[in-house]
């Protein structure tokens, strides 16, 4: 089975879910060409294992993230019975868009694959609360959570090409001005810490930001956190009308646990929960819960990690 697999690249490199999308193929015997838009990272995926052949698919419509302009451009040089991408923001709206052009079948949001008379996807559905295995024939595209599969590892020699798509793309977004973040993105951070309601004022989100200086984390924000305060933009929203997110560890403080909050969020690997309502729905999701103000939670949390 012939698979092409989209690298999904992030701060100018190449994003760790790719690694993760190329194992995902091989689990299924699948057979791996790496597609890096715009050419990022193109030498990151040649020396992954796994990876017969890279290409970097380079033209002026990389300038700036257009979902149609970059599907035009990879499906033109892609190849094979499958289409793999991350089930990112932009890997979604890829993976959708050359599914389309081709008229074949896409499932979303997959967290295992198998070969059963097809290929064998599991995936969350109805906000999470129930787990749908279905049987997809190929040719077909799938997207993949991230942190969902082990990554391929590395050793890789594969071969590098370039491909110029310029001039087989008609329109394409030239400039996109956004607002400038120095924040790790919670849809692609391995570790996040978020904060709801119950942080009283979103000047104590501060004390969120500190503890994930010290870990590394992303900051997120619950439905009811952003609603509330203006001073929390969307982008940090985790849940079903934010962002779904599959991180290794999950800290959630202060949030009670809506069940929208724990459809983007429940299937996090290691969930931590710190409430001062030992009845909130959010510990019957979590592997380790702190009945305690944030208040009293967070300077202690604080402390033990300064120690590490």
């Amino acid at each position: 089975m012939d698979v092409t697999v989209i690298a999904e690249a992030s701060g100018g490199g190449l994003h760790p879910v790719t690694a993760q999308l190329v194992g995902a193929a091989s689990s299924i015997g699948g057979i791996s060409t790496v597609l890096c838009a715009g050419g990022v990272g193109a030498i990151e995926a040649a020396s992954i294992a796994g990876v017969t052949k890279v290409i970097s698919v380079e033209g002026d419509c990389f300038g700036s993230f257009d979902g149609g302009a970059w599907a035009e451009a990879l499906n033109s040089v892609a190849r094979g019975d499958v289409i793999m991408a991350a089930a990112t923001a932009s890997g979604r709206e890829i993976a959708a868009t050359m599914a389309a052009m081709r008229g074949i079948p896409i499932v979303q949001d997959a967290t295992a694959l198998g070969i059963a008379s097809g290929i064998s996807v599991t995936r969350p559905i109805y906000s999470g609360k129930a787990i749908e295995t279905s049987t997809v024939q190929w040719p077909c595209a799938i997207t993949l959570r991230a942190n969902a599969f082990d990554a391929a590892g590395g050793g890789g020699n594969a071969d590098v090409s370039t491909v110029n798509q310029s001039a087989d793309v008609a329109v394409a977004v030239k400039e996109a001005i956004a607002k400038a973040s120095e924040r790790l993105d919670v849809a692609e951070a391995d570790i996040i810490i978020s904060g709801g309601r119950g942080m009283g004022d979103p000047t104590n989100f501060s004390h969120l930001n500190e503890v994930a200086d010290i870990i590394g984390a992303a900051v997120g924000a619950s439905r009811a956190a952003v609603d509330t305060w203006d001073e929390i933009p969307h982008s940090m929203q985790v849940g079903q009308t934010g962002k779904t997110v599959t991180p290794s560890l999950y800290i959630a403080v202060g949030i009670s646990g809506a069940i929208q909050h724990l459809a983007g969020m429940r299937t996090s690997k290691y969930i931590v929960a710190i409430n001062k309502d030992p009845d909130a729905p959010i510990f019957g999701v979590a592997d380790y819960g702190i009945v305690a103000t944030w208040e009293e939670a967070l300077p202690a949390l604080k402390d033990e990690l300064g120690k590490l």
